[in-house]
């Protein structure tokens, strides 16, 4: 039987479950990544890779996306 994901949100998302986030989960040494309003959809990637985005995010790489 397989477990099922732990999903985690940002708690800069808020407490509400109707606010839409992304959601990361691991998984066998995977990271999955989803949007919560298509869960259906979901990109897998590995720690180093998320890694680097998240640094990129915190250095401000992509502040002119938002």
């Amino acid at each position: 039987m397989t477990s099922p994901i732990n999903w985690q949100k940002s708690s800069f998302s808020g407490s509400d479950a109707e606010i839409k986030c992304v959601e990361l989960a691991h998984v066998d040494g995977r990271i999955l990544l989803r949007e919560s309003d298509a869960p259906d959809t979901v990109v897998t990637t590995d720690r180093d890779k998320l890694r680097a985005f998240l640094l990129g995010v915190k250095a401000g790489e992509f502040d002119h996306l938002v």
